[in-house]
């Protein structure tokens, strides 16, 4: 099942490993229990740390956990982590033994407060390439703190749970028959929600957590490729640099293929983001990941407050913090997001095989998404608010030749309609004639383009009727010593190599600025 050259780069990846690894294996009647045997077996056959054994256990479908030095660490599979998953299973070991990316202590802090007993499931398909980032997140919360444990469950071997437990989408974070989060989320935003959901233990012994992180000559806000750029550049400059991110990479992480990258013919978003955060690694550049800004007071020197409850004083401030999917703002979106509603076809598509979808969006992604769709699904509208769409003509061309595919342009939706458990329909106003319809649906996927990361800010610099952050072309927004690149901005065309330049441009203006002062 793992291929020779793969279990020898596994080799060098596990010499790493310090103390006894053990995949406890289930014992399951399923046709591919020895599909799993086979795999597990070989991983173990990379290093002398890890092994494999059976429980004992009777269960339906192939399923295995993990115990850390003798002991279980929280961590289980249900189902075979291939596919997209298979890089979750390898970091569930490693960070078993502590090896890999941890975050930093306050942010342990946050998740080691979580209050109770939490026992999680994320339900995954091996397709997702959203899921694996929640799964690797919450494996790692289990092995943080000993009260959460957290178990992958691959969808496709649990149809009736599925159809159960009412769920459309993937990832799906469940507690029980709760619905804890669905679809891509930050760690940050995870912690939060479990926060909101479990409670806080603030007696929880932690240690001491520095909440005064000191002063700064630029903190660079956004850690996407403006903003590695400009924190580079910054500290390359011999300015004391520091950089807050909800994630290194930003929006890139969720980017596939990467072709226009002059110089790199191919790359993808999380190998890009990996070598942002490599690059970063090589300078003293403070880095502040899984966090988000709250509050910015303006003076002489700029106070920053972080969610966190950290805080810190900078001479400059870069904004970089890119944009976001948009969403269509309509009643009963939000009440069915991972319930009929999505953002990504890739993960949830499969969701809706033989079933009637809508995609609204013309534009590119819209387009590409409705022809990816029509493949899996029964029958896919396309909405298009404007008299025409808007995607490359060969994009068109190719849509209107699948036969299951109906386009209906100049129409505005209204409402998302739902049962309460899922949706079943959409509302929509014809713009020709005003009537508004109504198209019977099982799910609606949305792809209207991005909306720019600048509400935190908004209230301080000037920004235009998009939101977008107005820039002079020295990239000086109309507020001393704050500075804005890359997709938040008036900068046109939204490009990875058009917000580094734009994030190096106001590194080194912010530069230019303090030595006049």
């Amino acid at each position: 099942m793992l291929e020779k050259e793969m279990l020898e780069q596994l080799k060098s990846v596990f010499t790493k490993l310090e103390n006894s690894v053990e995949l406890v294996v289930d014992n399951a009647s399923h046709e591919d229990q020895a599909k799993l045997s086979e795999m597990l077996t070989a991983l173990a056959s990379t290093s002398d740390k890890i092994s494999v054994r059976t429980s004992g256990k009777q269960v339906s479908v192939p399923e295995f956990h993990i115990e850390y030095n003798g002991a279980p660490n929280g961590i289980s599979f249900k189902g075979i982590p291939g596919g997209h998953e298979f890089s979750s299973l390898i970091l569930a070991i490693l960070n078993s033994d502590g090896k890999g990316k941890f975050p930093d202590e306050l942010i342990q802090a946050r998740i080691k407060k979580l209050k109770g007993n939490i026992a999680l499931k994320t339900y995954i398909s091996l397709t997702c390439e959203n899921c694996p980032d929640v799964v690797q997140n919450l494996n790692l919360m289990a092995i943080i703190n000993p009260n959460l444990s957290h178990q992958m469950v691959d969808g496709g071997y649990v149809q009736e749970e599925i159809e159960s437990l009412r769920i459309q989408g993937v990832p799906s974070v469940m507690n029980g028959d709760k619905l804890v989060s669905s679809g891509k989320i930050q760690l940050v935003d995870l912690i939060a929600k479990l926060e909101k959901e479990f409670g806080v233990d603030d007696s929880a012994e932690i240690g001491p957590v520095n909440k005064d992180l000191g002063e700064y000559d630029v903190v660079v806000i956004g850690g996407g490729p403006a903003g590695a750029s400009s924190a580079i550049y910054s500290v390359r400059k011999g300015l004391r640099t520091a950089i807050i991110a909800e994630r290194i990479g930003g929006q890139v992480q969720d980017t596939k293929g990467i072709e226009n990258l002059i110089s790199v013919p191919y790359t993808e978003g999380p190998q890009l983001s990996a070598q942002l955060a490599t690059h970063l690694n090589e300078y003293p550049v403070k880095v502040l990941e899984h966090r988000r800004v709250k509050n910015i007071a303006n003076d002489n020197f700029k106070f920053i407050e972080l969610d966190s409850g950290e805080t810190l004083k900078t001479k400059s401030i870069i904004v970089a913090t890119g944009a976001k999917w948009r969403q269509l703002g309509i009643p009963g979106e939000k009440e069915y997001i991972g319930r009929g509603v999505a953002f990504c076809p890739h993960c949830d598509g499969p969701y809706y095989k033989g079933k009637d979808i809508a995609v609204v969006g013309g534009g590119n992604s819209g387009v590409e998404a409705a022809i990816d769709l029509a493949g899996i699904v029964k029958s896919v509208t396309l909405f298009e608010f404007m008299p025409e769409l808007k995607a490359d003509k060969v994009l068109v061309d190719k849509l209107r030749s699948l036969p299951n595919v109906t386009i209906l342009a100049n129409a505005r939706t209204s409402e998302v309609v739902g049962d309460g458990n899922k949706v079943i329909g959409l509302e929509y106003e014809d713009r020709a004639t005003g009537e508004m319809k109504k198209l019977d649906l099982d799910g609606i996927f949305v792809q209207i383009g991005l909306v720019p990361n600048s509400d935190f800010i908004k209230d301080l610099v000037e920004t235009n009727r998009f939101g977008e952050i107005v820039v002079d072309v020295k990239n000086r927004t109309n507020v001393p010593q704050i500075y804005a690149a890359g997709d938040v901005t008036t900068t046109p065309y939204k490009q990875i190599i058009i917000a580094m330049g734009e994030g190096a441009k106001a590194a080194l203006t912010a530069f230019e600025d303090l030595m006049l002062k």
